[in-house]
C-alpha cells in the first residue's frame, strides 16, 4: 500500500476499560481498522491523564488505576479516514476523536511478510 504524500491522522482518546459488547473498545477498532483496510493502527499506553470528570488515572503505585488512557493513532487517505469515523460515531459511547493532516516523509515496508 502506497500513501500520499498528504494523509490524515485519526486520534482516538479513550481507556483501558471502555468496551463495545463486553470486549475492550481498543482491540475493536483495531481489528475494525484492518478489516476496512487502513494503512495500520497503533495503541499507546499512557502513564497519566484524565478526561472530562477530571478523574486523574496513573500507574503510580499510591493510585494505581486499572482504567489507564490509550491512544489509538491511524494514518491513511481523507476518505478511508472519514468512513471509519462512522464506524467510530455509531459505536463509541465515550471519548474523544481528532483528526489532523500531517505530511507522510517516509513510508516503507517489506514485501511478502502479509498474513
Amino acid at each position: 500500500m502506497t500513501l500520499p504524500e498528504k494523509a490524515v491522522r485519526l486520534k482516538i482518546y479513550t481507556g483501558e476499560e471502555n468496551r463495545i459488547k463486553h470486549r475492550p473498545l481498543f482491540e475493536v477498532i483495531v481489528e475494525e481498522a484492518r478489516k476496512q483496510g487502513l494503512a495500520g493502527a497503533s495503541v499507546y499506553r499512557g502513564v497519566m491523564g484524565y478526561g472530562v470528570n477530571s478523574q486523574v488515572r496513573t500507574t503510580s503505585i499510591l493510585r494505581l488505576s486499572e482504567d489507564l488512557p490509550l491512544i489509538i493513532e491511524i494514518v491513511d487517505t481523507s476518505d478511508k479516514i472519514e468512513t471509519f469515523v462512522n464506524f467510530l460515531n455509531e459505536h463509541m459511547t465515550e471519548g474523544l476523536v481528532t483528526t489532523d493532516e500531517v505530511n507522510i516523509i517516509l513510508h516503507k515496508h517489506r514485501e511478502g511478510k502479509k498474513k
